[in-house]
């Protein structure tokens, strides 16, 4: 698979990442720990190299899956985790409130470091921005930890232009992780040209609509009674049906491109610009081949301006998240 960079540092990826949380998190149920030390290695061998966890992912649980499965890969792959919540003391799901202090962020590193068996975190994010602690001193305690060599580069997720770029001036910032895919674009309005003029790369999360823009759910699709897509107003059955319109103009392109729905979402987000690497998750072989596929549509002008044309008259009906979630992101 091609690589591509992140940032101006340099941070070479393979052009399609791996998100693991629902191997361990969210997307019930919870597959065998084995089969995904398994799925994650044929990742590897099938030229993945970026690799995206989190510490609030089990919570932890995620993290040592990661570890355990690249530990024999050291040195050839690239995993990025997040920092920024505290969590329960007893390791129960979930968390107290978010914590971005300089002495939490280290402490935070201490353990992922542990849990992902490295001597460094080739990509540390801040997992929300922390309304409690300026995004300064949050930049300056990740500035300590790569001038330590714990850290290698600084990222930042779901987070406003303004706030890229008070951070970017104490710290550079390599990667910004947001959600942004066909079926949601804000990213395009502030934080996209921010990134393009600073030299930072985009890591898009959810780039199929958390598993929507494979075409494998409709309105008569039902998840697993703890899939936290029962609580998003995008899946409920109203929302589907409406928006399943998305889904028929990527089955159309797909037909012509000899693709799936899938791969054409993916090679619309690769097609965007060359510093955006999309990190799909999934559970299943099959679909990881497919999504690394991705990396091989080419999409011409033509297509794209298609889609463009096709997409701006669709309306996507029914909020991302619920409310709760929605506060964490950083609107500032």
């Amino acid at each position: 698979m091609q690589k591509r960079k992140l940032g101006n540092d340099g941070l070479a990826v393979s052009a399609l990442g791996l998100g693991c949380m629902g191997m361990s998190f969210s997307y019930a149920p919870i597959p065998e720990k084995r089969e995904m030390i398994s799925l994650i290695r044929s990742a590897v061998e099938n030229g993945v190299t970026f690799f995206d966890t989190a510490e609030v992912y089990g919570p932890y649980t995620n993290e040592e899956l990661v570890g355990e499965a690249l530990h024999p890969f050291r040195g050839q792959v690239i995993i990025a985790t997040k920092f920024g919540y505290q969590l329960n003391p007893d390791g129960s799901p979930g968390w107290v409130r978010q914590n971005s202090r300089p002495e939490h962020i280290k402490k935070a590193l201490e353990g992922s470091l542990k849990r992902l068996r490295v001597d460094a975190i080739e990509l540390f994010y801040q997992h929300r921005v922390d309304p409690e602690v300026p995004i300064e001193d949050v930049a300056g305690a990740v500035k300590d930890l790569i001038q330590e060599g714990k850290v290698k580069h600084f990222g930042l997720s779901e987070v406003a232009a303004k706030t890229i770029r008070r951070a970017h001036a104490v710290q550079p910032v390599t990667a910004v992780q947001s959600e942004y895919s066909l079926w949601y674009r804000d990213s395009e309005k502030e934080v996209l040209p921010t990134l393009e003029q600073l030299g930072i790369g985009l890591v898009p999360f959810s780039p199929l609509g958390k598993g929507f823009l494979t075409g494998k759910i409709d309105v008569t699709t039902t998840f697993d009674g703890s899939d936290f897509r029962n609580t998003i107003p995008r899946f409920a059955p109203e929302a589907r049906k409406a928006n399943q319109a998305m889904v028929d103009l990527l089955t159309e392109i797909a037909g012509r491109k000899r693709a799936t729905p899938a791969q054409v979402a993916l090679a619309w987000l690769l097609a965007q610009s060359p510093w955006i690497v999309p990190i799909p998750g999934t559970t299943k072989l099959n679909r990881l081949k497919e999504n690394i596929g991705a990396a091989d549509i080419e999409l011409t002008k033509d297509d794209l301006q298609e889609i463009e044309n096709a997409s701006s008259k669709i309306t996507i009906h029914g909020a991302r998240y619920p409310e709760h979630i929605e506060r964490l992101t950083d609107h500032s």
